[in-house]
């Protein structure tokens, strides 16, 4: 019996399928659905019963979920009492990321934050990947990371924004439809510059679709992007609602869509005040910008 089950049992109880209860926690449903199930073997009981299209908690289920939020609220306390500080300074947040997401950090959730929260203090741990966040935050180099999701089942994740890739192309560009992935290659497309975090950012996501086009500028001059794409030089493979104006360019999604989810992830232990705040904040703070890419 580990707490990774335990959460597992309290979230299926507390959504009713085990479908929702895998989404709300962002892992994958067959993870939650083996914990569960292995938990149920160790203790020779039945916890769930099938109820519709959902699950219901069996007698000795509902007394086993009662003593598990006990248990997870006693190891939450337990970790609580190592939060608190004595020596007058303002509380530390160390957040892990990528050179891709850092921006995602200095430039608008971190200054935001700190308006809000002068006295807090927040460090930035560089990650050369997804496999050193991960690191950083089992072993309590950091205390949340901003990453692409999904995360390994025994990290807690928040989606904050899912961003959909789009082809912002001349109006003469021909190409197949659907639109799918394997257009762009051998497409000519404008670039970010390399070696730069908009370019890593955009061979992965490539790498991730196994798409190889052919650059046909390479510039992080951002607002020039656009411009190269109107005069024919290349199309852009970019985020829908990360663009200024495309009046005058075709934009079209892909089929199957290539998204890209970005969230908040910690590990399942209770969380500082300070990093309780920031996930608080980022949220309503993807929230908002939302609403305004819509308006």
């Amino acid at each position: 019996m580990n707490l990774r089950q335990l959460r597992y049992v309290v979230a299926t109880a507390d959504h009713g399928t085990m479908t929702s209860a895998a989404q709300a926690l962002y892992v994958a449903q067959p993870a939650l659905s083996r914990a569960v199930r292995e938990l149920e073997r160790e203790l020779g009981v039945e916890l769930f019963a099938r109820s519709g299209r959902g699950v219901v908690l069996t007698p000795v289920g509902e007394q086993v979920v009662r003593q598990a939020r006990i248990a997870l609220e006693a190891v939450e306390a337990i970790e609580g009492l190592t939060v608190a500080r004595s020596d007058g300074r303002g509380p530390d947040l160390r957040v892990a990321t990528t050179l891709a997401l850092e921006a995602e950090l200095t430039g608008w959730l971190i200054p935001r934050f700190a308006r809000d929260q002068p006295a807090a203090r927040i460090r930035v741990v560089r990650c050369g990947g997804r496999d050193a966040i991960t690191a950083a935050l089992r072993d309590g180099r950091a205390d949340l990371a901003i990453a692409d999701l999904p995360v390994p089942a025994d990290l807690a994740a928040h989606p904050v924004e899912q961003r959909e890739v789009v082809l912002v192309s001349p109006p003469g560009l021909r190409v197949r439809e659907p639109l799918t992935p394997s257009a762009l290659d051998g497409m000519r497309l404008v670039m970010p510059a390399r070696g730069g975090a908009r370019r890593a950012e955009l061979d992965t996501l490539l790498n991730r679709v196994g798409a190889s086009p052919v650059p046909a500028v390479e510039s992080d001059d951002r607002d020039s992007w656009l411009g190269w794409v109107r005069a024919g030089t290349g199309s852009l493979l970019w985020y829908r609602g990360r663009l200024d104006d495309t009046g005058g360019l075709v934009v079209r999604s892909f089929s199957p869509p290539i998204s890209r989810m970005i969230g908040l992830v910690h590990a399942y232990r209770r969380l500082p005040p300070v990093a309780r705040d920031f996930l608080a904040f980022t949220k309503e703070a993807a929230r908002d910008r939302r609403v305004r890419e819509h308006l």
